[in-house]
């Protein structure tokens, strides 16, 4: 029971009501998996967070196997980065706010903390979000009936 009464005090209020926050993890899902969903949380939300954690490198290491671990945490981070820039290049999305921040975490593997590298990239819808995703769709409908009529 104290562990669930310490979990809800430690509980971030506001971090609990952002129903528009994709958390990027290091799991093999495909990037686009990421700019959709980010896509349709910009059509519920009119803006989407995109969150991840990685790796700080405070000395060069050898080892790899600690190395191999390090180099998918930092995929999390080049994914945020990567789909924020994709949203934008294609006229979707507008960056509203960038945060980066260092998060204490204990290493289970190792017993010792260890700090990694946050960012949040805030993006908004742009002025024709809505034009570019409804001639989107249509594309994909006329793209449909054509393969339907072969």
């Amino acid at each position: 029971m104290e562990e669930v009464t310490e979990g809800v005090n430690n509980l971030n209020i506001s971090d609990a009501n952002k129903k528009n926050r994709i958390q990027v993890s290091n799991t093999k899902k495909p990037l686009f998996f990421y700019v959709n969903l980010a896509k349709r949380y910009m059509q519920q939300h009119n803006e989407v967070e995109l969150s991840a954690l990685g790796m700080v490198f405070l000395y060069f290491r050898i080892d790899v196997r600690v190395f191999g671990c390090d180099l998918i945490d930092f995929l999390a981070i080049a994914t945020v980065v990567t789909v924020a820039e994709i949203l934008k290049n294609n006229g979707l999305a507008v960056e509203k706010k960038i945060r980066t921040s260092t998060v204490d975490m204990k290493d289970e593997s190792r017993g010792r903390p260890i700090q990694k590298a946050k960012i949040e990239i805030l993006l908004g819808k742009t002025d024709n979000f809505d034009e570019l995703m409804a001639a989107a769709a249509e594309e994909r409908e006329a793209a449909g009936d054509g393969e339907e009529q072969s």
